[in-house]
């Protein structure tokens, strides 16, 4: 590992804890994936396979915040657990529900559960900012970080679906609820590195979407998340027309592979500029990079336009964090992080849902105009809220060491 990253763990306790957010993270690749796999395997029935994972992702869309807003006012340890707990019974419940045959409803009230699920990534990148807050390896350790999230959507999903197809039908799912105990119980017990929290009498309560930059942020994520729910939905249709429906997964790996190269690159590097410039021409570049995918014609030449379009992935993610940070009071910080996770999640629901009419209505090359269209109205947003991300929130002019320009600005 380079030397910028191996220095990320000199401070006590750095390992343990990005230890645990790993593991705790797999289950957000593994558990919607798995529950397609699972009731497809049971039922063969599809459409009641998506519609269940999409209730996981709008329940966890809905509940992630709220839960993020009490860590910010409690701390981690008196909120992840009792929140952990509830998404486990939850997914117990629909392991019984779906083995046994039981109602439908209460299949769907079981992911409405398990979606109190919390945001553990947005809880590791909490405690970076605590340890590193105003000095150059925040950044790295966001890099770090989106490393860390695209290694989880390459091999959670590989491992959720072998499990469930070779072994048996509730594998996958049971296993990501042992990966969501272990990160999260493991991650709670280490107290030396949790961030202290806020209350609410002392920060004046109210949501950190009060925050102009940060609707800014959610806005724009939720046009990427559409992006990416449409990618995923329409490359296994195009492996599907091309008869080679198992080779999706394959693609779809070099995509995530494209942003984990470009996010351990991006951590080595130091900007001078500020940080609202990079971030839109990352919104830009993810949204250019849909528009080769309109003219492949195979399955080779996708795979290498989803590696190209992958490397704009993780420095656009990772400057948002650093974006958060300038815009988001620093009591609510986990909060914002997850709001921003909120819009991917949302987003991901409405770009593969609209990406599934469009490929039944004129099959999936077509389907690739989905992505290309959201990326447009991602850069839309970013233009149109430009100007708010370069007004930081009282008293938060910038990172030492991240973002010099925004610094003498502020000085000024």
């Amino acid at each position: 590992m380079p030397s910028p990253y191996r220095a990320l763990f000199a401070a006590p306790g750095s390992k343990a804890f990005s230890a645990a957010g790993f593991i705790g993270r797999l289950p957000l690749s593994m558990m919607g994936i798995g529950v397609v796999t699972m009731i497809s395997e049971l039922t063969g029935r599809y459409g009641l396979a998506g519609a269940l994972s999409a209730t996981i992702a709008l329940s966890a869309a809905l509940a992630g915040p709220q839960v993020s807003r009490l860590v910010d006012q409690y701390g981690q340890r008196r909120v992840l657990r009792p929140a952990t707990l509830l998404s486990l019974g939850a997914a117990a419940v629909l392991l019984f529900a779906a083995h046994y045959a039981w109602p439908e409803w209460v299949l769907f009230a079981a992911c409405v559960g398990i979606g109190c699920v919390p945001s553990l990534g947005a809880m590791i990148r909490a405690r970076w900012a605590a340890l590193y807050r105003g000095t150059p390896r925040l950044h790295t350790a966001y890099s770090f970080e989106s490393v860390v999230d695209e290694l989880c959507f390459i091999f959670g999903p590989i491992v959720s679906i072998g499990l469930s197809t070779a072994w048996f039908p509730e594998a996958g799912p049971l296993l990501a609820a042992c990966f969501l105990a272990a990160g999260v119980f493991w991650l709670t017990s280490q107290r030396a590195t949790e961030p202290a929290p806020h209350p609410r009498e002392k920060t004046g309560g109210g949501t950190a979407l009060r925050s102009a930059g940060l609707r800014v942020l959610v806005g724009t994520f939720v046009a990427t998340g559409a992006i990416f729910g449409a990618v995923d939905v329409v490359t296994v249709a195009f492996a599907e027309e091309r008869g080679n429906k198992a080779a999706a997964s394959a693609v779809l790996a070099v995509y995530a592979l494209g942003s984990c190269v470009a996010g351990v690159v991006f951590g080595l590097l130091r900007f001078a500029g500020a940080a609202e410039r990079r971030w839109l021409l990352g919104v830009c570049a993810m949204a250019m990079s849909m528009i080769p995918l309109l003219l492949v014609g195979n399955l080779p030449f996708l795979a290498v336009a989803l590696f190209v379009a992958g490397l704009s992935i993780a420095p656009t993610m990772i400057t948002t964090m650093s974006l958060i940070e300038e815009h988001v009071p620093r009591a609510q910080l986990t909060e914002g992080m997850t709001w921003v996770s909120t819009g991917l999640a949302v987003g991901v629901a409405v770009g593969s849902s609209v990406a599934g009419w469009v490929i039944d209505a004129a099959g999936a090359r077509a389907g690739y105009g989905v992505p290309a269209a959201a990326g447009a109205v991602a850069v839309a947003v970013g233009f149109l809220g430009y100007r708010r991300l370069t007004r930081p929130a009282p008293g938060r002019g910038g990172s030492v060491g991240q973002h010099g320009e925004r610094e003498e600005r502020h000085m000024a």
